[in-house]
């Protein structure tokens, strides 16, 4: 139920008693947190509030719970489903993390750092190289995203391949429960089997069973030695027999392989890439790949050229540009992490989250492709995305101009449809790393069975009893 004019002024100033007046933020300073990046949702909260530590974390949430008020979880906003953003008609508080930026603990002997929720990507990654490590999840919101998010959302990126998600990453987290209280479980253990692994709960909970306060998070021998290049080929089979091929060639060693249609790459080059394509001439696909190593004796420019040699004569790739200095590497990567950023400015964006067995991929996009050219002439269709996982982003594009928000969002559940229906019919998932949010919480009963949507409410509603953690997300409970 709305507020009423003196509950809201009386929560809001028990609010300020807590965190501080400055750090309470309503009206047009509240308005950049309540709409998500693509401007697709946007909510008005009841305020936003910026803690600043645990405790005064532990001390909103109480309040909430005291005033009826529910909790939507923010970090660095850069989601793609609408999960951080209030949904319509419920009385909303965001609680934002970012100024939960401190870094606790470096620990190079045990290959760890704990540090909080709202520490930037771009900013771990930077911490882990001062200390002779690296910290591998990479995506395109670098600069941007937060800790607590990527946790949140099980967030994937560049790094999966070798790596893994962000569930691999971590070792220990700090959480506020529902109720205010605080788990501390921020162990550095790689090893730990007395009793249940909670930490799995709420990572890639999407803020629905709690806040993620801080975390533990692994660290990897620093990579000394690198090679990068970009190959073209006819068709998505080539991509896959590629990688079997480099992995096994190469000694594990593959870094990154990134997948490209040629109508995506030609959208980043219209908005995202000053310097242009650094291959000549044009195919229907292009990979994007990376050798590295933490043996600095290891001569990666001169494998990754013998592998590609090889290739070519194989007939796996049609050409190859291979990166001779760290500029040209920069370059080629910068194709693929201004993708979100291109298609935003290109067209009103549908970008798909699907996921099938690698064996599964050549099919898959055939099929989706097809289907949506046919049935979706108006839209621009591009693929990429990370093949060592099955995760190919199909991305569907449409004009600005193609009507109000009504007509828009008829246009993005029809491109959803088809792409999900065919993900599923290749024994795929509708979401791979982006998660379910608000963009497909009607969507996953259809393509879930009733067993595992019981057992979600059941976990959902035993730490969260009040409903009170990011209503109405990932999935709805009775009455919603």
């Amino acid at each position: 139920m709305p507020l009423t004019d003196s509950e809201r002024a009386a929560f809001l100033q028990a609010l300020a008693a807590i965190i501080g007046d400055k750090y309470v933020r309503t009206g047009a300073d509240a308005e950049p947190y309540q709409q998500d990046w693509r401007a697709r949702y946007r909510g008005v909260a009841v305020a936003v509030a910026l803690p600043a530590s645990t405790d005064e974390v532990s001390a909103v949430v109480r309040l909430c719970g005291e005033r009826g008020i529910a909790i939507v979880p923010q970090a660095g906003n850069t989601g793609l489903t609408g999960g951080a953003i209030v949904p319509d008609g419920v009385a909303a508080l965001i609680v934002n993390v970012s100024r939960l930026n401190r870094v606790r603990n470096v620990d190079p002997l045990n290959n760890a750092v704990t540090l909080e929720a709202g520490c930037i990507l771009a900013d771990v990654r930077a911490l882990a190289d001062q200390h002779d490590r690296q910290f591998p999840v990479l995506l395109g919101s670098v600069g941007s995203c937060e800790i607590g998010g990527l946790i949140s959302t099980n967030a994937g990126g560049t790094g999966v391949l070798r790596y893994g998600n962000m569930r691999e990453q971590v070792l220990g987290l700090e959480v506020v429960l529902a109720d205010g209280r605080i788990w501390r479980g921020l162990k550095a253990l790689r090893k730990d089997n007395t009793g249940y692994d909670l930490k799995q709960l709420f990572i890639g909970a999407e803020g629905t069973l709690g806040i993620v306060t801080a975390a533990v998070l692994k660290l990897y021998p620093k990579l000394m030695v690198s090679a990068t290049a970009m190959v073209s080929m006819g068709q998505v089979g080539q991509a896959v027999a590629l990688l079997q091929y480099l992995q096994r060639t190469t000694g594990g060693r593959v870094e990154a392989f990134e997948l490209m249609s040629q109508s995506q790459l030609q959208i980043v080059l219209r908005h995202g890439s000053g310097s242009g394509s650094p291959m000549t001439g044009e195919a229907p696909w292009y990979v994007l790949l990376e050798l590295a190593d933490s043996a600095a004796d290891w001569n990666a420019v001169e494998s990754l050229e013998t592998a590609l040699a090889a290739a070519m004569e194989d007939g796996l790739i049609g050409d190859a540009v291979i990166a001779t200095d760290q500029a040209k590497a920069d370059r080629i990567w910068n194709l693929r992490h201004t993708i979100s950023e291109s298609n935003k400015r290109e067209g009103f964006t549908v970008s798909n989250d699907t996921s099938v067995p690698i064996s599964a991929l050549p099919e898959f996009i055939d099929r989706v492709t097809r289907r949506l050219q046919r049935e979706l002439p108006n839209a621009q269709v591009a693929h990429c995305g990370h093949v060592g996982d099955g995760n190919v982003h199909v991305i569907v594009v449409f004009p600005y101009d193609i009507g109000d928000a009504q007509v828009r969002e008829a246009a993005a559940h029809e491109a959803n449809t088809i792409v999900h229906q065919e993900s599923v019919a290749c024994g795929g998932s509708i979401s791979a790393e982006h998660g379910i949010g608000r963009m497909h919480i009607d969507r996953l009963p259809l393509y879930t069975s009733e067993v595992e949507l019981d057992l979600m409410r059941r976990v959902k509603l035993a730490l969260d009893p009040d409903r009170m953690m990011n209503p109405v997300k990932v999935l709805r409970l009775p009455g919603e």
